[in-house]
């Protein structure tokens, strides 16, 4: 009869610990607004958590991606901005060479400038990033993958923006026609002049419409970027309505188990200031 009353109390005393902790689970849950904590808790919620969480991890990694690549898509847009506008320059700089009331000192300073103008776009065409990375890919445009399935060319290539213009049958690149424009301006002669800013006009206008592609990018990075940003938002809605508290009913639960737990305690107060007598009784 006393073995069978000690087992009765050691697992009482179990009883008591388990309701305890479970007491300050819903404390922690309380405080924390996480309910979630353990397979436990909810086998198929945490399963469902486990996912979601997956999920958000791809999600970043795309977001990530579409950031870089949103980055390296700016740079190109503002360095075929900044090549533009310099050949729209060395257009102006060619139709005054054809002003025949220029003095040599304004020429050399027509012919310098042109110069300079030939260097810039030659830097801006093969900058680099502080990493390293070339604001244009080199031959083939470098694929980042943005979503499940989908790899975006973020850039041009150098080729593309710079190389293989038709100017009257013939391929030439920018700095052929900087070039070409550069010893027109050297040359003096009305001829070469004109032919020069013909070359100049098609190269200007062969890189607007890669401005525009390069527009088409960014845009398009921006709305995937948006996309994944309304998921990302879903996910997480999901997981916290998984994982929060019902503080309501966790408070409730609370409140009872503390009932409980002082009841049980005080009837095992009074049971263990029993005698051994009372308790063969």
């Amino acid at each position: 009869m006393v073995g069978i009353t000690n087992k009765t109390l050691i697992a009482e005393i179990r009883r008591q610990q388990q309701l305890s902790q479970s007491i300050v689970e819903g404390q922690t849950a309380i405080s924390t607004g996480i309910t979630l904590n353990k397979p436990s808790d909810n086998a198929l919620a945490w399963v469902e958590v486990s996912e979601v969480g997956k999920a958000q991890a791809q999600q970043s990694a795309w977001q990530a991606n579409v950031s870089y690549g949103a980055s390296r898509a700016a740079n190109a847009e503002a360095n075929l901005e900044q090549v533009n506008t310099l050949l729209v320059r060395a257009q102006e700089l060619v139709t005054s060479a054809r002003n025949g009331s220029l003095n040599d000192s304004n020429r050399t300073a027509i012919v310098e400038e042109m110069s300079t103008i030939r260097a810039t776009v030659a830097s801006l065409l093969n900058q680099t990033d502080y990493q390293g990375v070339p604001v244009f890919d080199d031959t083939q445009s470098v694929l980042v993958p943005v979503s499940r399935g989908l790899n975006l060319a973020v850039v041009g290539t150098r080729q593309e923006v710079s190389e293989g213009i038709d100017v009257g049958g013939t391929p030439m690149s920018i700095d052929d026609i900087l070039g070409q424009g550069l010893t027109a301006l050297q040359s003096g002669t009305d001829a070469d002049l004109v032919t020069a800013l013909g070359s100049i006009k098609i190269g200007q206008a062969h890189v607007a419409i890669e401005q525009a592609k390069q527009g088409v990018r960014g845009d398009r990075l921006d709305v995937i970027g948006e996309r994944l940003t309304t998921i990302d938002l879903d996910l997480t809605e999901r997981r916290q309505d998984l994982e929060s508290t019902d503080l309501s009913e966790v408070i409730s639960s609370v409140k009872s188990k503390l009932l409980q737990l002082e009841a049980a305690q005080s009837a095992f107060a009074r049971i263990n200031q029993q005698t051994l007598f009372d308790l063969i009784r």
